[in-house]
């Protein structure tokens, strides 16, 4: 199979280690600063447009978590790497039509916003296989366009998924709109967060531990405001070419 990605130019195997050094280095930093244990919160890598061997570097440092965006090309990847032990999250949008494939070669979906996709990933989920982790993402800042449902639909929707037998409720996941303000950044996940405890508290059986917010520009933002799984890409691998 032939990659057709962001192809790495010699080094980048190298490269990528310096980066993830830095980035577990600033995720160390921002835990300590938000008086957190070191092991409270763990590094997603979002590897879409990249290619097998641009992970497989990724892997030679230990990171195991990646995240990806497009279907196919996130299927063709998974066929390259099927002999490492790797821990493959869907954090792109999901169209119904996809849901089966997502549902059988992912360990972790952080884009749900709706009933509709929730029950077809239940529904197509291999009896053979452990119980789907979702996250269900939420549209913080309300933006016209953006995906995720809304603060007051959500103890619904929860509740909804809490009633799947082959998905895992783990979460809330949120895309913030960017913003260079430090402040500002921590408003919206603090959002996030105030939300996830009110869920905690109503459906207080459930394994909600998981609050995946913080990317490459406002890891420190989130993780003061409670974030469990940072997505970070571009600070690992470098800048997406340009379509």
């Amino acid at each position: 199979m032939t990659e057709h990605y962001n192809r790495p130019s010699a080094g980048t195997s190298s490269t990528i280690e310096d980066h993830i050094v830095r980035v577990r280095h600033r995720l160390e930093q921002a835990l300590d600063a938000a008086g957190r244990p070191v092991d409270s919160a763990r590094l997603l890598a979002v590897s879409k447009t990249q290619p097998a061997s641009a992970i497989r570097a990724a892997y030679a440092t230990g990171q195991l978590a990646f995240g990806e965006n497009y279907l196919q090309e996130a299927l063709e990847k998974q066929q390259m790497l099927q002999d490492l032990p790797l821990e493959w999250h869907f954090i792109g949008a999901l169209q119904s039509n996809k849901t089966r494939e997502v549902a059988e070669h992912f360990e972790w979906v952080h884009t749900v916003d709706r009933e509709k996709i929730a029950r077809r990933l239940s529904d197509q989920r291999l009896g053979t296989q452990q119980p789907l982790n979702i996250c269900l993402q939420v549209n913080v800042n309300d933006e016209s366009g953006k995906a995720g449902t809304t603060f007051e639909a959500l103890p619904a929707l929860a509740e909804s998924v809490l009633e799947l037998p082959n998905l895992s409720l783990r979460g809330l996941m949120a895309i913030p709109a960017a913003s260079k303000d430090h402040e500002t950044q921590r408003l919206a996940f603090r959002q996030l967060r105030e939300a996830l405890s009110r869920l905690q508290e109503r459906f207080p059986e459930a394994p909600l531990d998981t609050l995946s917010m913080g990317m490459s520009n406002d890891l420190e933002a989130a993780i003061l405001e409670g974030a469990t799984l940072v997505r970070i890409g571009s600070a690992i691998f470098g800048a997406r070419p340009t379509p």
